[in-house]
Formats: structure tokens, sequence, C-alpha cells
């Protein structure tokens, strides 16, 4: 998940908070019946590195305090969806065809939990 790029607390807020609107416009739209692929077109997954320099590129001139904001709101809309689901809902392969092979709660995972646990470590170290 870490890039160059990741150099202080704006950056690595702002990363968070790109992964949790990349989530929310996926699950919007599969929701919604419109068949998306959780990456943007022309990535993928090999290509994270790539993408998250596109999302640094981005988000240069949000300040440290835009930041938190944006993220503490786009936590809150993703933890909104979790909470209404059902664990059967979340944690069962394939539950929603749109998830392929894998769960709706393992995106949720990805997108918050992992990522903040990958970002506690890189805070530390600054």
């Amino acid at each position: 998940m870490c890039g160059t790029q990741d150099k202080n607390a704006r950056d690595l807020l702002m990363h968070l908070h790109a992964w949790h609107e990349m989530f929310l416009k996926w699950y919007g739209d599969n929701m919604a019946g419109k068949e998306t692929p959780f990456l943007p077109e022309g990535f993928s997954w090999k290509m994270t590195p790539e993408l998250n320099r596109e999302f640094w590129k981005g988000y240069q001139d949000v300040t440290l305090d835009g930041a938190k904001k944006l993220v503490r709101e786009s936590h809150k809309k993703v933890m909104e969806i979790a909470k209404k689901h059902t664990n059967e809902e979340l944690f069962t392969k394939g539950y929603y065809k749109w998830t392929g092979t894998t769960s709706l709660g393992a995106y949720l995972i990805s997108a918050t939990s992992s990522h903040y646990d990958w970002a506690v470590k890189l805070l530390k170290k600054m």
C-alpha cells in the first residue's frame, strides 16, 4: 500500500479517504444494479501503486485539517454501510455476485481496518 508519496499525516489521511471513496462508489453502483469493478477503469490490482500515486496527486491542495474532516466523513459513510448488513451478507463469499469470489466484508476490511493498521504503523515511524 505504501508509496513514496506517503510522507506525512495529510497524505496518509487522504490515502485512507481515497480508498473509502473508491469503496463507496463501487458499493453504491453495484447495489443500484450498475455492475462496476472495485478499481477504477484502467487499473488492476498489480497497478495499485500507480493508483495510489494518482490519488496523492489529486489531493495536494488539501490541508491537514481538511484531510481530517474528509477522512472522518468518509469513514462514517463506510461504517454506516457496514452496520446495514448482516454477518451473512458481509462474510459469505459471493453473497453478492458483484463481490466475485470474496465477500463484501473483505472489501470493507481492506478499505478500513487493514488500511488503518498500515497508516498507524507509518505514522509511528514519522
